[in-house]
């Protein structure tokens, strides 16, 4: 019994050698970085395979993965080119946590990177990434301040439905559009209130962003169980005029009827 108990550790101990990453050198990360200081779209990306390596290798190890972190975030405040900064970005949206939730903010009302600088907060669990996004609403316009409303969306922030609510009424209509959206995405009894009343006073090039949204907002709160609050808002769009909706509405109200 006690040899075939030890074959099963044996075994165990060497899927788990075959299955961890390989460690990386420390001579061949610091020499990747050297490199990502001056890397440039159309340089050679496998220079910073290492660096990679070290991201996989890292997983389950937090004393390499905050090593890590900090290098990346470094390269976010430096004078490093945006391709560069690019690549910190998307091994930040594997590693990173609270800590480089700094550097990366800064990059939010960067025309170039703030698409970067959401992608990597949108995966980041922590109360801080989301914060960071939701502050730069105040700070953004146009293309930049709609993509900071979807990752809001997207995180479903409950705490930006105010803000998100004020901008329905903004005078760009991408901006009016995506904080609809983004209320419709977040799906509490608040947003659907707010969707509501959009209905009424929609201006005509955001009625069917509205309507979209409103819905999308009625299948959050189904999915969370609130079918009162669920029916309510597909029988108002059952009676949509415009065709999808009204179809899409009724298939709702179905659904959340079920064997009634």
């Amino acid at each position: 019994m006690f040899a075939k108990m030890n074959w099963i550790a044996c075994l165990i101990a060497a899927v788990m050698l075959v299955a961890a990453p390989p460690a990386v050198a420390d001579e061949a990360v610091d020499k990747a970085f050297e490199v990502l200081a001056t890397y440039d779209w159309g340089s050679n990306r496998g220079e910073l395979k290492p660096i990679d390596d070290a991201v996989i290798a890292a997983h389950g190890n937090a004393e390499a993965a905050k090593a890590l972190e900090v290098k990346l975030a470094a390269v976010l405040g430096s004078d490093a080119k945006h391709a560069a900064k690019d690549y910190a970005c998307r091994q930040l949206s594997l590693i990173g946590t609270a800590e480089s939730v700094p550097a990366l903010a800064a990059l939010l009302t960067d025309e170039k990177l703030s698409h970067m600088a959401r992608y990597a907060l949108e995966r980041m669990p922590c109360d801080e990434a989301v914060a960071a996004v939701r502050d730069a609403l105040g700070k953004t316009d146009g293309k930049v301040k709609v993509g900071v409303i979807n990752t809001l969306g997207v995180r479903r922030d409950a705490a930006s439905t105010d803000a998100l609510i004020a901008l329905t009424g903004d005078s760009d209509p991408m901006v009016a559009g995506a904080a609809a959206s983004a209320l419709g995405a977040i799906g509490t009894p608040e947003a659907a209130k707010a969707l509501a009343a959009l209905q009424e006073k929609a201006p005509a090039e955001l009625r069917l962003v509205a309507a979209d949204a409103y819905l999308a907002c009625a299948e959050k709160l189904l999915a969370a169980g609130k079918k009162a609050d669920a029916m309510k808002i597909y029988q108002a769009l059952s009676k949509s005029d415009i065709k999808h909706v009204g179809l899409a509405a009724k298939r709702g109200l179905v659904a959340a009827m079920g064997s009634k």
